[in-house]
């Protein structure tokens, strides 16, 4: 019986890879399976019924109104040349330091994260940016372009991240469905503010091992041209470019912390304030907000429908006996819980090479996340560390996301291997973290 829920991981993942729709996929293939097991006795059809009830839930899941908002503000951000003039201001900043473009397009990045939350906008517009000059002024090709790719992926791991809503309402309903097993009917929950405090020093921690590393690379670079030496600073600009987004993220985050707001109500101010920003730079039209408007309905229906359909394949995959699976999987693993936990984060890593963090996250997360938090872990804690480790996922070669983006934009002289072995370094600072976050877990809040 263990090998029928089995199947239905293998079918999925085999049409994934194959390039079909994700979330057309995770329910399509699912209820076809389904289907198939009735005759044989092995899924019990009354659970169709369950379907729209789950639909339901999500379409009427408050907290995931945040999604569409955040993904509004970051757009606007993105399309108003916030960016472009952030990092001029900041390469002037630190232009008597070597190395300092690279420094300058980190703490560019942070702030893009921090502010926007889409890392593939990130990727993209740093790329177009910043990538020809990096390479122009001297700087290492490979290390050019995985210094671009890796910053572009703060925004999974730098609040108010997507992927931390995201993984905030999986992690709810996981953690209730391990108290339910458990027997506990007073339950304590799990917020997306709580991963949000969480994640502030492993994503400081990040970016300061990014800026080690770029300062350690290039203190000996000779070939590094700095052309903004007779340049000088407008303060108004450095104010309008710098300040503006500083006061933004303060009122979003701040709002959230303090318990004044809800992420979904600190999203939509962060969405009013996006605005005007972009008013105050003279970004503001009719056509403007049309295009922020239709790229976020886009990318909200993406994730949605992926959302729904990975909601229906937890359902059949439990149907089938999934949990007994999960179960002989986590039973027959030696050495305890941090066993299981290592190999849990060894599988999503590993997954990272092929699949999506939003695949990885609605698929995976939910069958993995119940037994770990029975084990005693702390769901903030857990999750912080799949954020971590999801956000290699958009760096691994040779499917990571952020690879593509980087690749689409990238001058054709750059090789794919260059892409690949620049990330690298990067990829190793990620893991670093994550270990020091299992061995000192009090660093996450």
């Amino acid at each position: 019986m263990e090998l029928i829920p089995l199947l239905l991981l293998i079918f999925i993942c085999t049409a994934l890879l194959a390039g079909y729709p994700v979330a057309l996929t995770l329910g399509g293939i699912s209820i076809l399976f389904a289907l198939f097991c009735i005759p044989f006795g092995v899924f019990d059809p009354t659970i169709f019924k369950s379907i729209p009830i789950r639909i339901f839930g999500i379409m009427n899941n408050v907290t995931l109104l945040a999604v569409p908002l955040f993904i509004f503000m970051g757009t606007i951000l993105e399309k108003s040349g916030i960016a472009a003039n952030m990092l001029k201001n900041m390469a002037l900043a630190f232009r008597n330091i070597r190395g300092g473009l690279s420094i300058s397009i980190i703490i560019v990045g942070a702030l893009l994260a921090a502010s926007t939350g889409i890392v593939g906008a990130t990727v993209v517009t740093m790329g177009l940016m910043s990538l020809p000059i990096l390479i122009n002024q001297g700087y290492d090709r490979s290390f050019s372009t995985g210094l671009v790719a890796s910053t572009g992926t703060l925004g999974q791991i730098i609040p108010p991240s997507i992927a931390l809503v995201l993984l905030g309402d999986v992690m709810s309903n996981a953690y209730q469905r391990a108290q339910n097993d458990m027997g506990i009917f007073s339950q304590q929950t799990v917020t997306v503010g709580d991963l949000f405090i969480g994640a502030i020093i492993p994503g400081a921690l990040i970016c300061i091992g990014y800026l080690i590393y770029t300062i350690h690379k290039n203190r000996k670079n000779t070939d590094i041209i700095d052309d903004t030496i007779n340049s000088t600073i407008n303060i108004l600009d450095l104010f309008k470019t710098l300040a503006l987004p500083f006061i933004l993220i303060f009122l979003v985050l701040g709002s959230i912390f303090s318990g004044i707001a809800t992420p979904t109500e600190a999203a939509a101010i962060g969405a009013f304030g996006s605005l005007i920003i972009a008013l105050l730079n003279g970004k503001i039209t009719f056509a403007f907000i049309k295009e922020s408007s239709e790229r976020t309905a886009i990318v909200s229906t993406m994730i949605f429908t992926i959302l729904i359909g990975a909601s229906i394949f937890s359902l059949i995959f439990r149907g089938v006996g999934g949990d007994d699976l999960i179960n002989l999987i986590f039973g027959s693993i030696p050495g305890g819980s941090y066993a299981a936990l290592f190999f849990v984060l060894i599988v999503i890593f590993l997954l990272g090479f092929i699949l999506d963090f939003i695949e990885i996250c609605y698929v995976i997360i939910p069958l993995v996340a119940p037994p770990l938090l029975m084990m005693g872990f702390d769901p903030v804690w857990l999750a912080i560390l799949f954020a971590i480790n999801l956000q290699t996922s958009f760096l691994t070669p040779p499917f990571g996301f952020s690879l593509f983006y980087l690749r689409g934009v990238a001058d054709q002289s750059i090789q794919t291997s260059e892409i690949y072995s620049g990330v690298i370094p990067f990829i190793g600072i990620q893991l670093l973290v994550l270990l020091l976050m299992i061995i000192f877990p009090f660093l996450i809040w």
